[in-house]
């Protein structure tokens, strides 16, 4: 068994890490399929004001998140070198706008730092705790938690 996996085996787990703004955040990786560029969105109407609108990939209609608003953050104008990471939610997949990819992590459990309590509840439900990692502070997000729709409907 090579180390890599043995050491995923002895409860390390890998994140993928990207920027909005000025912050970092993670996901664990498993749920992304796959990192594309940034391609135009049509806008849906009567949608809520993080869904960007839905893009064409390979025949599927993918709905596209706008991941600043869905936090709570200061929106991010889409540009052309922004990704878009596409993410299985429970039984939907999503595409989540952000700036950049930054990283992926392998970490074990006891590297991620419990949530502050001076968080809101909002922050609460969806950030799984905080990676102090080389001077960096990453939020982990429970994709789950975002979109509780999506997880409802895998159930």
């Amino acid at each position: 068994m090579s180390y890599a996996v043995k050491n995923l085996v002895e409860g390390a787990r890998e994140l993928i890490a990207f920027r909005i703004g000025d912050q970092e955040f993670c996901v664990n990786i498993m749920s992304v399929r796959e990192i594309r560029g940034w391609t135009p969105a049509t806008p849906l109407p009567h949608s809520p004001s993080y869904v960007l609108g839905v893009i064409n990939l390979r025949g599927v209609v993918l709905p596209i998140i706008n991941l600043s608003i869905r936090l709570g953050m200061k929106p991010v104008e889409p540009e052309a070198r922004h990704v878009i990471i596409v993410a299985q939610v429970g039984a939907k997949v999503v595409g989540l706008l952000v700036e950049a990819v930054s990283d992926i992590l392998t970490v074990n459990d006891d590297n991620i730092q419990p949530t502050p309590e001076v968080t809101s509840d909002l922050e609460k439900q969806y950030a799984r705790g905080i990676l102090a990692i080389d001077k960096r502070m990453i939020c982990l997000i429970e994709l789950g938690a975002l979109f509780p729709d999506a997880e409802s409907e895998a159930a």
